[in-house]
């Protein structure tokens, strides 16, 4: 079996085809730093800087959840039938 290598255009990727991509049922898990957090989850209360933290995101960038760590966050997409993939 071979495994197939996909390069994609970010530029031509629109959140509509992100949204769709894995048939609505990936998520992914990406790094932040708690100076991010207002931008991404308005409702989160204040986090002191310099904190490292996981959000889990749609597909199409929709912000999901909010934890302390990677395997919190993989565990709350597992938990909506979600294929977690993550980024840097």
């Amino acid at each position: 079996m071979t495994e197939a290598n996909t390069i994609f255009d970010t530029a031509s990727v629109t959140p509509e085809a992100l949204a769709n991509l894995g048939g609505g049922h990936i998520a992914y898990v990406k790094e932040i730093k708690s100076e991010d957090v207002p931008g991404l989850f308005p409702q989160a209360p204040n986090l002191a800087p310099g904190m490292k933290l996981y959000a889990l995101h749609a597909a199409d960038g929709t912000p999901i959840m909010l934890t302390d760590s990677r395997e919190a966050a993989i565990a709350n997409a597992w938990s909506n039938e979600l294929q977690a993939v993550s980024v840097h």
